[in-house]
């Protein structure tokens, strides 16, 4: 059993920065691919990127360029840099963990998912 725990969201102004944790328990973090989700008011929730287990990092195209994934597997922590913040970033964020590792963008190929943290972009 794994258990996620997301922090870092609040309320930032369109341009800004914020950074999301999501700190995982169990001893093989580092084995998952770890992505990230979000779900905006009346919407389907969305794939946002993934950081396999071998290192690799693939972005949706909404967000390429302006997040960045990153983890410290010896803190079994993801993190997810999110810069040039815009209003459409407005959601509940989410991180989940994959067993098999490899990048995956549908929500099914996910095991275990944390709580959320909401993340709104002022304009």
């Amino acid at each position: 059993q794994v258990q996620l725990v997301e922090s870092g969201g609040g309320l930032v102004q369109a341009g800004g920065s914020l950074r999301l944790s999501c700190a995982a328990s169990g001893r093989i973090f580092s084995s998952y691919a770890m992505g990230w989700f979000r779900q905006a008011p009346g919407k389907e929730r969305e794939f946002v990127g993934v950081s396999t287990s071998g290192g690799s990092r693939y972005y949706a195209g909404s967000v390429k360029g302006r997040f960045t994934i990153s983890r410290d597997n010896a803190k079994n922590t993801v993190y997810l840099q999110m810069d040039n913040l815009k209003t459409e970033d407005t959601a509940v964020y989410y991180c989940a963990a994959a067993q098999d590792g490899t990048a995956r963008t549908a929500l099914r190929a996910y095991d275990y998912w944390g709580q959320g943290t909401q993340v709104t972009v002022s304009s």
